[in-house]
């Protein structure tokens, strides 16, 4: 007889970004679209946790602050233990929430949420009032940030007396939860029936949310020292490690967490992917997917680009030179874009070949090889322009504001400092070529964005961004260096001078595959297996 299947009905996840509440990276578009699929399924509910930030407004939002259910005239009000090692206190949460397609979400609201202006780091304001919070450096107190983030969703998981059949732990901010569940006396027998699932959106050093300081990481997480001292990655107390026994874990592709078991690549982790096979933790990989209706070209309403065009047809974009006319008018350096900081501009000859980039200017994402490339192609006066939309460290900053301000490259070379997300729009939608030079990838969702608007990515062979096929539906390379990054955009140049229908032909094939392997539908499937598995590994023990 065939085992019977957990039944999956209650969905509890917990993350620091969702949608456009709260976003710093993919991860918020993973959540959100993730979640909103999955409460569109018969009989499930989803519900979310995350900080109540001080740039939010929960009340402009739609939130409302939540009812205590045993005083229905009262908001509900707790405190949550957050010991120091020299000191036991306590912090106090108020929730706010909201059902948003379909979705329950729920802000938790304290005073340590509350005093941050960003999600991750601190912003030029903040440095402004207070000379020591440096602009784009990380939370100081980030490690009790994510601690009060998951025990206030315990917490309120038991006054709301719910019993999730699975909790979805994303990324570092997130993986001790699955240890809390299981090693606090009270709540491993509130959550006997709830498995425990943990995605690690990026493994990368610096990822991780570890903390040196063992004893803080005793006395704020409430943890046996002799848990603490099992769960050490490079002399750090390491999240992922503490929930790796007590969840089912997996990668953001399948590729990414092939990497991590059995590459060289995982020493940019700190080899926690073979210290996970050592342990015999088997480390899954989901593709994440992608709602192509929410980055539809087809509907310029809804996504801001000033006309429509089906990447699916055979003839012409017509509407996405329309798309390329128009922003190029903007940002021929007439007037300005209401925060966002422009250096250098773009001639609007419409002619041209636009190779775009937007992301975070860091190490990761290949920044200092992207500029090197992009400077050596056009010293060669090779006939393109160049657009980048994001932010970083000063240093990488700099060197693309002087290569947009240098004489020779006026007209050419465009670079926005900020991020709007009607812009990025507009850049995918304007874009020929969309260059992801990543040093590692654990997925990757702006290729899958590039494609949908018609934008072929060119990109480094690795992790998630071998979804991309050379040749097919965009262009790749394999080695990271310089010299490959700037042999793939000519290539991709090229094809656009001296073969147009192939690059119409590789537009089309690129959605054609979303749409059949990569939408949320098809990836939430996956998902479901992981949460029963989840509850099934639970219910065992």
């Amino acid at each position: 007889m065939a085992k019977q299947q957990a039944v999956i009905r209650q969905i509890w996840m917990v993350s620091r970004e969702y949608g456009n509440l709260a976003g710093a990276g993919g991860v918020k578009d993973v959540v959100s679209q993730l979640s909103v699929i999955l409460a569109r399924r018969p009989g499930c509910s989803v519900h979310v946790v995350l900080p109540c930030y001080g740039f939010m407004n929960p009340e402009q939002s739609g939130f409302q602050l939540l009812v205590d259910p045993l005083q229905p005239d009262v908001h509900l009000s707790f405190d949550v233990d957050l010991n120091y090692p020299d000191e036991e206190r306590r912090e106090q949460i108020q929730v706010w929430t909201a059902v948003k397609d379909s979705v329950h979400i729920y802000l938790l609201d304290a005073e340590r949420f509350r005093e941050k202006q960003n999600v991750y780091t601190y912003t030029a304001e903040e440095e402004a009032s207070q000379s020591w919070k440096k602009k784009g450096e990380g939370h100081v107190d980030y490690f009790a940030m994510n601690i009060l983030l998951q025990k206030g969703t315990l917490d309120l998981m038991v006054l709301l007396d719910v019993h999730p059949d699975v909790i979805h732990c994303h990324d570092g901010h997130t993986a001790i939860l699955p240890a809390m569940v299981s090693e606090y006396a009270g709540l491993r027998h509130y959550f006997r029936s709830t498995g425990c699932v943990v995605t690690i959106h990026n493994a990368g050093k610096g990822y991780h949310q570890e903390i040196a300081d063992l004893e803080f990481a005793h006395a704020s997480t409430g943890l046996p020292m002799s848990f603490i001292s099992d769960s050490i990655l490079e002399d750090n107390f390491d999240p992922f490690l503490a929930g790796a026994s007590f969840s089912v874990m997996n990668t953001v592709s399948e590729n990414y967490a092939r990497e991590l078991r059995e590459t060289f690549d995982d020493r940019l982790t700190g080899w926690l992917g073979h210290v996970l096979m050592d342990r015999g933790v088997v480390l899954g990989g989901v593709t994440n997917g992608i709602d192509p209706d929410s980055f539809s070209a087809t509907d310029h309403v809804k996504t801001g680009i000033a006309a429509p065009f089906d990447p699916l047809g055979t003839a012409p974009l017509e509407g996405k030179r329309e798309c390329k006319n128009a922003l190029l008018r903007q940002l021929s350096g007439d007037g300005e874009i209401p925060g966002i900081h422009q250096s250098g501009f773009l001639d609007p000859d419409f002619s041209v070949p636009l190779v775009t980039f937007i992301g975070r200017l860091s190490a990761q994402k290949g920044v200092t090889v992207l500029t090197e490339a992009i400077r050596r192609l056009l010293e060669e006066d090779t006939d393109f322009q160049f657009l980048l939309l994001g932010t970083g460290s000063r240093h990488d900053e700099k060197e693309l504001m002087d290569l947009a301000e240098k004489k020779e490259n006026l007209g050419r070379v465009c670079i926005l400092r900020g991020f709007d997300t009607l812009l990025a729009n507009k850049v995918y939608a304007a874009g020929d070529f969309f260059v992801i030079p990543s040093q590692y990838e654990p997925c990757g969702l702006t290729d899958f964005m590039a494609q949908l608007f018609g934008n072929l990515p060119i990109v480094h062979s690795v992790g998630g961004l071998v979804k991309v096929v050379d040749g097919e539906t965009g262009f790749s390379y394999e080695k990271q260096s310089i010299s490959e990054l700037y042999q793939a955009i000519r290539r991709a140049l090229q094809l656009y001078a001296n073969d147009p229908s192939a690059i119409r032909k590789m537009q089309s094939k690129a959605v054609k595959l979303i749409n059949k392997r990569y939408t949320w539908d098809n990836v939430s499937r996956k998902y479901l297996e992981l949460y029963r598995e989840s509850k099934d590994l639970k219910l065992k023990k």
